[in-house]
């Protein structure tokens, strides 16, 4: 199961979002999510590489809306490290 970790940026960005924008972005993170488990990003999402941030990722979820991630171990991962 895929596992995230706000930071405060994206937190007050997405408190300013309209409803209409949250609703909107809650349904293009279910589709990145349904797509994580394939391991094939659908075109509509626009999945790319940040080229000035290496190992930092894009996707455009509403026109000019934009968001990045980067992908980090799991915390199962971390959290068996950890122990041994």
């Amino acid at each position: 199961m895929p596992t995230y970790e706000a930071t405060p940026r994206f937190t007050a960005d997405h408190h300013r979002l309209t409803p209409a924008q949250r609703r909107r972005f809650r349904q293009v993170v279910t589709a990145f999510i349904d797509d994580l488990h394939t391991g094939t990003f659908r075109a509509s999402l626009r999945v790319k590489g940040v080229r000035s941030a290496p190992g930092v990722f894009e996707l455009t979820w509403d026109g000019d809306g934009r968001a990045t991630w980067s992908y980090a171990r799991s915390v199962s991962e971390r959290s068996c490290k950890s122990v041994m």
